[in-house]
């Protein structure tokens, strides 16, 4: 028989009313609201990181390919459609690639064989010129993203809020064109709505008339205010190319931890030399570095939340020390060594950690579960690109937070459980 474990039990569970009952409680809720805001700011850091990722990349694709002579200006250089990797490059799965051999963190000089995450998901043509819409009661600058029959729809479905798709399989370019509500807004103009847009070639103004088939809101202001969606015909015509001629190539990935790899890959490996690849990160630096800071965010909250466990849990180990003095000189007087006397309370920290952990994965979970289902915590999407507070349960962090609270609690319980060996069996015995 544990004798320890026995002692420590029969201590835990023997329902007797003292003052260290109301100390281990408030220890046992301490534990429990640590653990419950670690899992919930983990899942709602993790749920705000993926949604804003998904809406960038959804939206525009992980990897642009364009002319090397692409620069920050709005008029984009003519490239052909007909290129070797165009469509095919979508039905790259896995690419295996040499990499420096990493052991515990330290590389060895030696290559190892890598592989991708996933593969290439999708690519589609796209195009784009600048104008100026004009209503009678307003006007708004305008980027016209020019898209064709290869454009995959799925990614904006979940942010088209009324109307529908464009029609581009006619032999006629469609007019059709597909705002945002902030811009339908602004413009007070609902689907089935017309309108001008003005265009500029070469010092001549164009006019184009287009009518609302579809309003779209990602929540991200910056695409938002600036871009519509057309046939990219329209553009091709006004830009005054052929239907071979386009700006771009727009790449989707199966896994967003492939990025820098696939945009190594296609730059070295795929495109020719008069072609350049650019990640979304690279184009929009300052939004992927704002979620950045998330990350440390979420390292500071979770490590004040294992300091207030761990510190109550030191708080209350010692306490229960000293209100079992006579206990632990009755035991040493039997010959028992501080060792496993030190143990008995070990035991006994373990428990109630065990039984705050149940309790914050309860509360944890569940209010996770209850944000996902309500949307309990909204949050103003003009600052945070987001109606509502996200969450993304994933059980590694979950099981990492467990396991990690009660090694860490048990081990800084370690040196206040050296107390147990200052105590003389003689003076605890006679003090009782």
């Amino acid at each position: 028989m544990n004798l320890p474990f026995f002692i420590a039990r029969r201590i835990a569970f023997s329902g007797k009313r003292n003052f260290s009952r109301f100390i281990i409680r408030i220890a046992i809720v301490a534990v429990s609201l640590s653990v419950a805001v670690m899992i919930a700011s983990t899942a709602l850091i993790a749920g705000f990181k993926s949604e804003i990722s998904r809406k960038i990349f959804e939206f525009w694709g992980h990897v642009h390919i364009s002319d090397t002579a692409y620069s920050l200006s709005f008029e984009p250089t003519p490239i052909e459609r007909e290129q070797d990797f165009y469509p095919a490059l979508d039905t790259v799965r896995q690419i295996v690639y040499a990499a420096p051999e990493v052991v515990l963190g330290v590389e060895t000089g030696r290559e190892a064989e890598g592989r991708s995450y996933g593969g290439i998901r999708h690519i589609q043509a796209f195009a784009h010129k600048p104008g100026i819409i004009r209503t009678k009661t307003a006007m708004e600058g305008i980027l016209l993203k020019g898209i064709g029959p290869d454009f995959d729809w799925s990614n904006l479905q979940p942010y088209l809020k009324k109307g529908q798709p464009l029609a581009l399989n006619d032999s006629v370019p469609s007019r059709d064109i597909i705002i945002s509500r902030q811009t339908a807004d602004r413009l007070q103009v609902d689907v089935g709505d017309r309108f001008i847009v003005h265009f500029v070639k070469e010092n001549e103004q164009l006019r184009r008339r287009f009518q609302v088939s579809g309003i779209y809101k990602t929540g991200l202001e910056e695409y938002d205010r600036k871009f519509a969606l057309c046939d990219i015909r329209v553009i091709q015509d006004l830009l005054g190319w052929n239907e071979h001629q386009v700006a771009g190539f727009e790449i989707w990935l199966d896994d967003i931890r492939d990025l820098d790899l696939y945009t190594a890959y296609i730059y070295e490996e795929v495109l020719p030399p008069d072609l350049l690849c650019v990640s979304i990160r690279e184009k929009f630096p300052a939004i992927f570095e704002w979620l950045q800071l998330q990350d440390y965010n979420e390292v500071v909250i979770l490590s004040l939340m294992l300091a207030v466990a761990i510190v109550n849990m030191i708080t209350a180990l010692l306490v229960l020390v000293l209100e079992r003095t006579t206990m632990i000189g009755v035991l040493k007087a039997l010959g028992e060594t501080n060792r496993r006397v030190r143990h008995i309370f070990l035991y006994y920290a373990a428990v109630i950690t065990l039984t705050g952990m149940f309790w914050g994965n309860l509360i944890g979970i569940g209010f996770c579960l209850l944000q996902d289902q309500f949307h309990l915590i909204s949050l103003n999407e003009a600052d945070y690109y987001l109606s509502y507070a996200p969450v993304e349960l994933n059980w590694l962090p979950i099981v990492l937070i467990n396991s990690g609270t009660l090694v860490l609690t048990l081990l800084f319980l370690v040196l206040p459980s050296l107390a147990v060996s200052k105590i003389s069996p003689v003076r605890a015995i006679r003090f009782e």
